[in-house]
């Protein structure tokens, strides 16, 4: 794969924290898309693929420790997060997303390579001159667009309270970890906004479909 990464105009993503609300957002853009008459696929991170889907389990799960040859636990280090993020991330690119973009198929994925940036880089402390070369070497490509969903961490961490009986490993981390991954997407924000469009997440489930499909509107309309 080319090490250049290309931003690929039918390349959507949507990006937040914890309880920001992507899911109903993403129906709102893809409802947009149909209505201008676009094929769209919607698709998530990490996963995708079924291959990328066990690797995100792997990743996520927080029920059962991971083990060695031997009895004792074994955690999973930052570095070993993040090469998994990829390893799922390159095979849901080569296997799903591409081939997609290609048909002229529009491409909305819940969450891309920004979320390593903030996740594991802000959030771990991981380098991201390493996070950046394996984006391009291993990805290769980008979102010509991305929302954020900005939300107060304690807000988000609230409405996802007790929504699952096993918070998984990402979810199961404290306030000060997701202040970094807000602070890190926040700045991301800052230094491209031509790509991204900020979206307050603190309004009601549907103020904000309505606020990221008004974003997608007007940006589809620029760049007729």
């Amino acid at each position: 794969m080319s090490e250049a990464i290309l931003a690929h105009p039918r390349f959507i993503s949507l990006e937040g924290g914890e309880g920001a609300g992507k899911s109903t957002a993403i129906a709102s853009l893809r409802d947009v898309l149909q209505k201008r008459g676009h094929e769209v696929l919607l698709t998530r991170e990490p996963g995708g693929t079924p291959l990328a889907e066990r690797i995100r389990a792997l990743m996520l799960d927080n029920r059962q420790a991971l083990r060695g040859d031997g009895d004792e636990d074994e955690p999973l280090s930052a570095e070993a997060e993040l090469l998994l993020v990829f390893a799922a991330r390159a095979q849901h690119v080569r296997q799903v997303i591409r081939p997609a973009l290609q048909r002229g198929v529009f491409v909305v994925s819940d969450r891309f390579t920004d979320s390593s940036y903030a996740y594991q880089g802000d959030g771990r402390g991981l380098d991201m001159g390493w996070i950046a070369e394996l984006e391009r070497r291993a990805v290769g490509l980008r979102p010509a667009l991305t929302l954020l969903l900005d939300l107060d961490v304690r807000e988000g961490r609230a409405r996802i309270a007790g929504r699952d009986l096993w918070p998984d490993r990402i979810e199961s981390e404290q306030d000060d970890f997701f202040e970094r991954v807000r602070a890190g997407f926040r700045r991301r924000a800052a230094a491209e906004p031509e790509r991204f469009r900020v979206v307050d997440a603190a309004r009601t489930p549907g103020e904000v479909g309505e606020a990221v499909a008004a974003a997608l509107t007007d940006w589809l309309e620029r760049a007729s």
